[in-house]
């Protein structure tokens, strides 16, 4: 389980023909190439590249395509081609198929468009990418003469070949030092002012997006001494969504957990998790702690969802609806502690969601602070048989004993519901 404590970050990341089309726009250089949605369209492309040697890419958010697997039993999800009709070929054993990668996990994610682009032949590949570094508070120009592999294995076995430029947010780029990171790189002379161009250019792409990250690899010199850009992925800072509206348009939300697309609707704060206790909580560090403790306790939880400090009835009843679609959760486990939340607020969406998602899963509610007595009076007297406790190690145990109990039920193929209703 790995949670950003504190606050929840999220990063959109966008498909690599967009990315392209991104770097093309900043006068950078690729490889020529467009996006298909069907066989006929792949072929259509290909063609108009006019070139035997080209490769097609599942347009899918993840790492490891290459060596992924689709579920029509294709391997690779980037394959060199070398006419039209392999393009439709391959493309109509991607599209609409999911594949599944080492970053993916076993469901895969699902192939909505493939990239065709010309296939070129370098002389060198290098590694370039521009991120936010906490150590030196700022961008940071990381570069390797390594490129076309993983740089995670690179950084591992060769620390000494990873090079780091950070950038002054507020001076901009100097450059004379990212020339000479060119130089460092092993870019040929011929090629040492195009690759600092490149360089900047990536820089200023990075800068004028709110991206976190700008990632090449490779980046390319080719026969001709010319830098190419053969591969992209940029992510961008979604806390900058209200002033990138053209960028977060392209966010495509059939690669993401269906969950949190909902969630984010709601302005709730939701990870999906691997274990079966559901947990709905107010704040993060509260969020983490509920966690913890039932993690202490021997159970797993579900998820995590900060409703934060002001939710509505009706937000509540949707982390409801949200915790409650993931077939796994056998326990969902409420722990609220009311500072600028009302409890009383609290309890009227777990009426609400109880009432009417007809919940057969036992529901622990443990409410402390603001209006906690209303919240108490209102469970009370609403027919629901919701079980309450004051104390969060009491709550979590019951919880966590709840449970297993449903999910030892659930193996013996035996039908057991908790009604909620009396």
């Amino acid at each position: 389980m790995n949670v950003a404590a504190g606050q929840q970050k999220r990063f959109l990341s966008i498909h690599e023909y967009l990315s392209m089309e991104l770097l093309q726009k900043q006068g950078i250089k690729t490889p020529r190439g467009g996006v298909a949605k069907t066989g006929a369209e792949a072929y259509e492309i290909a063609q108009k590249l006019g070139t035997e040697d080209m490769v097609i890419k599942a347009q899918v958010l993840a790492g490891g395509r290459g060596k992924g697997t689709f579920d029509s039993g294709l391997k690779g999800g980037v394959r060199t081609i070398f006419s039209p009709r392999e393009a439709q070929m391959f493309a109509e054993q991607m599209l609409g198929h999911k594949l599944v990668t080492k970053q993916t996990g076993a469901g895969g994610k699902i192939c909505n468009s493939v990239y065709i682009c010309e296939r070129q032949y370098v002389r060198r590949e290098y590694y370039f990418a521009v991120l936010m570094d906490r150590k030196s508070q700022g961008p940071v120009m990381v570069a390797s003469s390594q490129g076309g592999v993983d740089i995670e294995s690179v950084a591992a076995e060769n620390p000494e070949a990873i090079l780091q430029l950070p950038i002054d947010i507020n001076k901009g780029v100097d450059r004379a030092a990212v020339r000479d990171l060119a130089e460092r790189m092993g870019f040929t002379p011929k090629c040492v002012d195009q690759a600092t161009d490149t360089m900047i250019n990536l820089y200023d792409l990075f800068m004028q997006k709110d991206a976190t990250m700008v990632e090449i690899n490779p980046m390319a010199e080719s026969s001709d001494h010319e830098v190419i850009c053969m591969d992209a992925k940029i992510n961008f800072d979604d806390n900058a969504d209200f002033r990138q509206k053209e960028v977060h348009a392209l966010r495509d939300v059939t690669q993401e957990d269906p969950r949190e697309v909902a969630a984010a609707k709601y302005n709730l704060n939701y990870i999906g998790l691997d274990g079966s206790i559901g947990c709905l909580v107010n704040g993060a560090g509260l969020a983490m702690s509920t966690m913890d403790i039932i993690k202490l306790h021997g159970g797993e939880p579900a998820n995590f969802l900060d409703v934060g400090g002001g939710a509505t009835a009706d937000q509540v009843t949707e982390a409801f609806k949200i915790i409650s679609s993931d077939p796994r959760v056998t326990t969902i486990f409420t722990n609220i502690f009311g500072g600028i939340m009302s409890c009383r607020v609290i309890a009227q969406g777990i009426i609400a969601a109880a009432s009417t998602l007809q919940l057969q899963i036992p529901l622990v509610v443990r409410l402390q602070g603001t209006e906690v007595d209303e919240a108490k009076k209102l469970i009370a007297e609403s027919g629901l048989r919701i079980i309450c406790s004051d104390d969060l190690d009491d709550a979590a145990s019951k919880s966590v004993k709840l449970s297993q109990m449903v999910s030892m039920a659930r193996d013996a193929k035996i039908n057991v519901s908790f009604e909620l209703p009396i």
